[in-house]
């Protein structure tokens, strides 16, 4: 039977079945003109898709590939951002992709909007997760933890404006660190701020300011109708100043603001948070701002984001990122997953790893510095042909120590080219063996960089290619 798709299977069947009954003959010669007439039809439906295959290959829009060279700046990135994680004691987190669309409704106030929604699948409406906080706050309340301090790197989705220079897509990637639990106050907020001074030192991005506000304090202080103009008028002035603990130490003695007992209870707990950051050495990072406002529903107290400071010589060179890490607490979002409405407060951080990202390309770009593409530490060559066997168990040798090894796919590679592949891939080490060496017993150690060579016995090879690599 010819082989067309599934409908033309089916009209062959039919069709046999017809000619299996005694009352519907048909002859051979009218199957092989429906063969014909079948054969012709998808030829026809084959050329139709080819003609409309002429289409422009591109991501989707706010969505990127990324090089081997990308992936590996990238990489240093999480490499640092999970290192400060782990030292902090953080267990690793994943959770899926999408959620239930209810899952995630009225979570974002009106950044809701902005949440991909998915067709019906197995009869429940899904959506793709906008952001790691909700559904670690789903996770707690769906398995009763009471205390847990988690890191969580995964992509996220948008339906928003992209802007690819500022590092702002619609399939973005972020890292979380998040503490929940009940504590004593304000001590899983200063190690959240800490984590964020040591993760933007490391990265060397230069100076940087962390803002933080008391979103409570925000919304009595400036959001809440009814207040007397003269407090109003007040306000306002604070709201144009920031600062440390002295701009919080004037505002708790204003007899106009301290009356209002949440605001109160906010300014206190920010005077205790500034006493540990001073504790930690980076009270000089954080100024407080009560201007500063996040954009989503579910933060209830204090509010953060670091933003880098850069001299106007730098602004010139540098992309208008905007703030590259934030986060704050929300200690009710565990509460609306739970049936019962039971609270874990919660403090978390998000680092901006696209902005980051962003902004090291760019830096490494203007610089003109090569980035190498694999690790590889060792070569295996040969001057001489027929040696693609000793060649591969040299090489099996050093993948069973652990040393990262490669060699040409080719019977008989030239042995300039090989040495070129090492120096264009900048492939510390070359292992030489041919006739000779073979016959002594001994591999020849080249470096690449000052191509020297020295003659190594074969037992001796692993040791000392562990040793030069040890001390590089």
């Amino acid at each position: 039977m010819p082989s067309f798709g599934l409908r033309h299977r089916r009209a062959w069947a039919s069709l046999f079945s017809q000619l299996l009954r005694p009352s519907g003959l048909v002859c051979i010669r009218e199957v092989h003109f429906h063969s014909q007439v079948s054969e012709a039809v998808l030829t026809s439906q084959l050329k139709a898709h080819q003609e409309k295959s002429n289409f422009i290959i591109k991501t989707p829009k706010g969505t990127r590939d990324l090089s081997p060279q990308q992936m590996v700046i990238r990489e240093k990135i999480l490499d640092m951002v999970v290192g400060c994680f782990k030292r902090h004691g953080a267990k690793r987190l994943d959770t899926p992709a999408f959620e239930l669309k209810e899952m995630l409704t009225e979570k974002y106030g009106e950044d809701s909007g902005l949440i991909y929604d998915l067709k019906d699948q197995g009869g429940e409406l899904l959506s793709l997760r906008y952001d790691l906080t909700v559904p670690f706050a789903r996770y707690l309340a769906m398995n009763k933890v009471k205390r847990m301090k988690r890191y969580h790197v995964g992509k996220v989705w948008r339906r928003e404006s992209p802007t690819i220079v500022q590092g702002r897509y619609r399939e973005f990637c972020q890292c979380d660190f998040d503490i929940a639990g009940q504590f004593d106050p304000m001590i899983p907020d200063a190690e959240c701020l800490k984590i964020m001074c040591e993760i933007l030192s490391g990265l060397q991005l230069g100076d940087f300011l962390i803002k933080i506000s008391w979103n409570d304090v925000r919304h009595e202080m400036v959001a809440r109708k009814g207040l007397a103009p003269e407090v109003a008028d007040r306000i306002g002035d604070y709201v144009q100043c920031h600062g440390g603990v002295s701009l919080i130490e004037e505002m708790l003695q204003d007899s106009r603001l301290s009356q209002n007992k949440q605001a109160l209870e906010g300014l206190g707990d920010l005077k205790l948070l500034f006493e540990y950051l001073t504790l930690f050495g980076i009270a000089e990072k954080i100024s407080f701002d009560l201007s500063l406002a996040r954009g989503l529903d579910y933060y209830t107290g204090v509010i953060y984001e670091a933003v880098l400071l850069q001299t106007p010589a730098q602004a010139e060179e540098s992309l208008n990122v905007g703030s590259v890490a934030a986060g704050g607490r929300y200690d009710g979002l565990v509460g609306m997953f739970d049936p019962k409405g039971h609270k874990v407060p919660c403090v978390g951080l998000s680092i901006g790893v696209e902005r980051i990202f962003a902004i090291l390309e760019q830096r490494i770009k203007t610089s003109g510095q090569k980035i190498r593409t694999t690790e590889t530490q060792v070569f295996v060559a040969t001057p001489q042909k027929n040696f693609l066997h000793e060649r591969l168990k040299l090489i099996s040798e050093l993948w069973d120590a652990g040393i990262k090894a490669e060699l040409l796919y080719k019977n008989n590679p030239k042995l300039l080219t090989q040495l070129h592949y090492c120096e264009h891939m900048g492939i510390p080490l070359v292992v030489i063996i041919g006739e000779q060496e073979l016959k002594e017993g001994v591999i020849k150690l080249r470096s690449v960089a000052s191509r020297e060579e020295v003659a190594i016995k074969r037992e001796n090879l692993v040791a000392e290619i562990q040793k030069r690599l040890s001390e590089s």
